[in-house]
């Protein structure tokens, strides 16, 4: 059995769900037998529960906004205009299930979860710019990530509640918040500069390909 092709499967088949029944068992069973699985299956693939099946629903999220923006091959746009678009990827796809999501960010509010929040958060925001197309190694691996994290937050916050025709506004508050990274290259250069005299060098953090 493919087993990231059976959790893909019940993930997108949770989503209908969800609106109704929440991220609990009562979900889990039903994406279970309507996947085409055994009613326990969702359980024993998702352990922890409505948050291993979250998990898996951001990195599905993660990988189709990978291929998305791979399929388009943006080579031609700036930086900024990639970034936006891979944002734009990783959400516009799921304006149907929005209230998925919305359950999704209120379970991970909780303090037992904060861990998982903060992981979710990293990978969505690294694999944004490994699709961009980023291949930095130093001290701007960590600076990138932490400057985007907030404004990608900001955007799923905004995305939520927005209502706007093929939400037209969530892009213009992203474009808007993409405007402080601009500032990047100066803030990268005020940041390193305690640690390179300290070090001699910058940073050189390993690549992300951890395992799923």
């Amino acid at each position: 059995m493919d087993l990231q092709a059976a959790r893909d499967a019940i993930v997108a088949a949770a989503l209908p769900h969800v609106a109704f029944d929440g991220w609990g068992r009562r979900t889990m069973r039903q994406a279970s037998t309507d996947a085409g699985y055994d009613v326990t299956m969702a359980q024993r693939l998702f352990p922890s529960g409505a948050v291993g099946l979250i998990e898996q629903f951001n990195d599905l999220a993660d990988r189709r906004m990978a291929e998305g923006l791979a399929g388009l091959q943006p080579s031609t746009l700036r930086l900024r205009q990639r970034v936006a678009l891979a944002v734009r990827l990783r959400l516009e796809p799921w304006t149907d299930e929005r209230e998925a999501v919305r359950r999704a960010i209120a379970l991970l509010a909780l303090p037992q979860n904060a861990s998982t929040a903060a992981r979710i958060t990293y990978r969505t925001v690294d694999a944004i710019w490994h699709a961009v197309g980023d291949t930095a190694t130093d001290f701007s691996f960590y600076t990138k990530r932490a400057s985007l994290a907030p404004i990608y937050g900001a955007t799923v916050l905004y995305w939520l509640d927005d209502r706007s025709e093929g939400t037209v506004e969530t892009w213009a508050f992203l474009e808007r918040r993409l405007d402080n990274l601009l500032n990047l290259p100066r803030l990268m250069g005020a940041l390193r500069r305690p640690f390179d005299l300290v070090s001699g060098r910058a940073f050189e953090p390993s690549r992300r390909h951890p395992a799923r």
